[in-house]
């Protein structure tokens, strides 16, 4: 064993560097380079899609509008396209948000609805706000219930700093630095127990504060930046549910923690549409010589609706319309057909992915290859093999082919280990299908643009966009000439450490076909 072992690693350090040896120059290489410099379209794209449509949360009519433009864009490219229908979700549109603080004083807040929250009506809601109570037991808080009605709620912590952590690591003594952490980790604990003892959880809370009468929730999603919080989904049927920015969250429960009963206004004029058909939009490049086999190049369509969508997954979506726009040029009839699927509701759990593997199993079968990209929009810095035994070797040659300048930077691990979800090509995995996540670096991705009120597009890295879309249309080039499909063996994978068990390969999964419904 400890041989075998000693191998694996070997054959680990070997990865980063063979996988990129350069071989003769290819001149459609040099094209697809030469094409994706000196004429891009990523600006274009990239203003058309998140300025013009704007965020694109499923079951909303600006999803739509994203699936009819992608399929006219591709049009206008000489490449079919077409929407596929695998669902229905719960029709809702976003309006205008505007909340004031009416009470001590007046003053504009920074806050918006969170997907799919209520609207209001009129003049909008006007209450109290009151915080949720700490309470020693789920049968006190049941006690405590009747004091919500009426009123606002606010059930999210009072941040001790509005500053990330590296700023403190930057100008902070020592001692003021532990003293910050160790007050912002008693805070979050005693939060979070404050929950528990509620015998609720963040899903099930604003249900049961509704039901008892809440004017609406206020909760504040801080993700760990300036100005920069998450914006999810509400869980309340009936009154408004918002997030509010730390710097006036944190205010409004300093006021109401010093008695001075703090009020505000909250007028949110979105609105439930009937249910919305949910699609892919699926493009296609017709092979010549083995036209039932594929190479697919994926990103998810979908976005949440804080900021426009721009690192996620608007970056990817670009990539591979841009790399599919280049191929259709400089390599107009590939040998295998080469598809760009971009799935809908990846951010409810892949299901716009998972749907697409179930219901086209031939397709499935016979793809060579899938090329995902979603984390954010910077160059590729990682690959795995994704548990694939000689993913090393084919993913080695269509590597190879790409310009150093592009590779010379990206960490490659193989065989790796099969991705269970996370994005659309855990989808592909789980059928045994070679699907590559192209990681990209941070560009403080998770803090300030993953699922937030900042995912704009000013946070866009057009140079290393098109890096990317270099290497997408490279690696989807050289998959399609491949003489034979890749092997797909799996490696053996190893005992769970927690329950002795072999572990089991990702297994298929339904999606959800009727979304947000009940």
């Amino acid at each position: 064993m400890k041989r075998r072992i000693q191998s694996f690693v070997v054959l680990l350090l070997l990865s980063g560097s063979l996988a990129h040896a350069q071989g003769p120059k290819d001149p459609v290489v040099e094209k697809i380079v030469k094409e994706a410099t000196e004429n891009s379209q990523l600006e274009v794209l990239a203003h058309e899609l998140m300025d013009g449509i704007g965020p694109r949360l499923v079951g909303t009519p600006e999803m739509q509008k994203a699936h009819d433009w992608a399929v006219a864009k591709y049009k206008t490219w000489g490449i079919e396209a077409r929407n596929e229908k695998w669902g229905e979700w719960r029709g809702w549109q976003r309006g205008v948000t505007n909340v004031s603080m009416i009470h001590p004083r007046v003053q504009s807040l920074d806050a918006t609805q969170l997907a799919w929250s209520p609207g209001t009506k009129g003049k909008g809601v006007t209450a109290e706000l009151i915080i949720l109570a700490d309470v020693q037991d789920s049968i006190a808080f049941q006690r405590w219930l009747p004091a919500v009605k009426g009123k606002l709620v606010m059930i999210s912590m009072n941040q001790p700093t509005g500053r990330p952590e590296y700023n403190w690591e930057e100008f902070a003594t020592k001692e003021s630095l532990e003293k910050m952490k160790e007050t912002r980790k008693a805070a979050t604990d005693s939060w979070n127990e404050r929950i528990r003892k509620t015998g609720y959880n963040a899903r099930t809370l604003p249900a049961a504060l509704e039901k008892a009468g809440a004017a609406g929730i206020v909760t504040s999603n801080w993700s760990g930046g300036f100005g920069v919080n998450k914006i999810f989904g509400a869980y309340t049927k009936k009154v408004p549910s918002i997030d509010m920015e730390l710097e006036d969250y944190g205010m409004l429960y300093r006021l109401v923690e010093s008695g001075q009963k703090p009020q505000i206004n909250i007028q949110a004029e979105s609105k439930n549409l009937k249910n919305a058909p949910a699609f892919n939009t699926i493009a296609e490049i017709k092979g010549t010589e083995k036209p039932n086999e594929y190479v697919i190049l994926s990103a998810h369509f979908d976005s949440w609706d804080g900021g426009t969508g721009a690192t996620d997954n608007g970056t990817g979506t670009i990539v591979m319309m841009e790399a599919m726009r280049i191929l259709k040029k400089m390599y107009p009839n590939p040998k295998r057909t080469i598809l760009a699927g971009h799935w809908g509701s990846e951010e409810q759990g892949l299901n716009g992915s998972r749907a697409f593997v179930a219901d086209n199993p031939q397709i499935v079968k016979n793809t060579q290859a899938v090329f995902n990209q979603d984390n954010g929009t910077g160059r590729v810095a990682n690959i795995s093999g994704q548990g694939f035994l000689h993913a090393y070797d084919f993913m080695g040659r269509w590597l190879s082919a790409a310009p150093r300048e592009i590779t010379s930077s990206i960490q490659t691990q193989y065989p790796g280990f099969p991705g269970g979800g996370g994005s659309d090509h855990a989808s592909f995995v789980a059928a045994g299908i070679p699907a590559f996540m192209l990681s990209s670096l941070s560009w403080s991705y998770g803090n300030y643009t993953w699922h937030t009120n900042r995912d704009t597009y000013d946070k866009i890295v057009f140079d290393d966009v098109r890096s990317n879309a270099i290497l997408v249309a490279i690696l989807a080039y050289r998959a399609s000439e491949e003489p034979e499909l890749a092997n797909r063996e799996r490696i053996n994978l190893p005992l769970n450490p927690r329950t002795g068990e072999p572990t089991a390969w990702p297994a298929l999964r339904e999606p959800t076909r009727k979304g947000g419904l009940d």
